[in-house]
């Protein structure tokens, strides 16, 4: 089986904590080399946030129950990239 190693998600989460603890937080998940945040959308409540993670063989079941530990839920899957390397998006005729 191929491992996974690039994992773009859509998560819920509360304001607390901070998308940099959140974030930091989250990074610690085993398998997770690197990560970023993007902060989509914010209410009084909660705020919708983009997060790329990056490693050598990412879990995705570690992740969401890290997430889920963190006060957040894990919307969607929004990419997943398997294999020896990942793959970068290129433009294509279609594009």
């Amino acid at each position: 089986m191929v491992t996974v190693r690039r994992l773009v998600i859509d998560v819920l989460k509360p304001h607390d904590p901070p998308l940099l603890e959140f974030t930091r937080q989250l990074g610690d998940t085993a398998g997770v080399d690197a990560i970023s945040s993007t902060l989509i959308e914010l209410d009084q409540e909660v705020q919708n946030v983009k997060i790329t993670l990056e490693g050598e063989d990412l879990g995705y079941e570690a992740v969401e129950s890290s997430v889920e530990t963190l006060g957040g839920t894990v919307h969607s899957v929004d990419e997943v990239a398997c294999g020896d390397y990942v793959v970068e998006h290129r433009p294509t005729p279609q594009d």
